[in-house]
């Protein structure tokens, strides 16, 4: 899912033990092709934090809790298109779904699987298990910008975003160590998803793709 690879990257380099993360934390474009679950991926709740934001759930969308030391900002405004707004709403609850997961250390929370599917779905789960692994969550601020949406005729979208990961963090959960990093270039990252309206009408994401350092996404 290539989610993040710069907060990824600083997983990497304190890592107590040398692990070889999957392509969700590279800045290489090209998705992971291994669709396979992991097994014996962690489904406690360990260390949950209290909540401190919760968006209110619609129709049966989960409802999402994160800690307060987590904050996002969305400028996206609306379109004024019924179609392309739910594309933006449900894709800024996806991206929290997934923050919610690497929080409460599931590899397979629900919420997540509720807004991803197949190749996209697969791989968040090994995004996810990859901060698991490391004992690690999120923390800071996280600003999302520059939205270019479609909408097809036959229920499908696309959706590219850029994120400013310059104030975002990682947290160690064993320490409460949190890993500052530089900001740089790689700090802004762009983003390209593939969705699909199902039978639920919810915009469920099955492809996702990143690339770091995006000239684009430059402030």
């Amino acid at each position: 899912m290539n989610r993040r690879p710069t907060l990824l990257a600083a997983l990497a380099l304190t890592a107590t033990a040398a692990l070889t993360l999957s392509a969700c934390g590279s800045d290489d474009d090209t998705p992971a092709k291994d669709k396979d679950t992991i097994a014996g991926a962690d489904t406690g709740d360990k260390k949950s934090p209290s909540p401190a934001t919760s968006a209110p759930a619609s129709d049966d969308r989960p409802k999402l809790e994160l800690p307060s030391d987590l904050s996002y900002t969305f400028d996206w405004p609306k379109t004024g298109d019924k179609e392309k707004d739910a594309v933006l709403a449900d894709s800024e609850q996806s991206i929290k779904a997934v923050d919610q997961a690497i929080v409460k250390q599931n590899a397979l929370d629900k919420a997540y699987l509720y807004y991803y599917e197949g190749e996209a779905a697969a791989e968040t789960q090994r995004f996810v298990q990859d901060y698991v692994d490391h004992k690690a969550a999120v923390t800071g601020s996280y600003r999302f910008y520059a939205p270019e949406v479609n909408v097809g005729k036959d229920g499908t979208a696309s959706l590219s975003y850029c994120e400013d990961q310059g104030k975002a963090f990682v947290k160690y959960l064993e320490t409460n160590k949190i890993k500052k990093t530089e900001v740089t270039a790689k700090s802004y990252v762009i983003y390209h998803t593939s969705l699909k309206k199902n039978d639920k009408g919810v915009w469920v994401i099955q492809k996702i793709v990143s690339q770091s350092g995006s000239a684009k996404c430059q402030p």
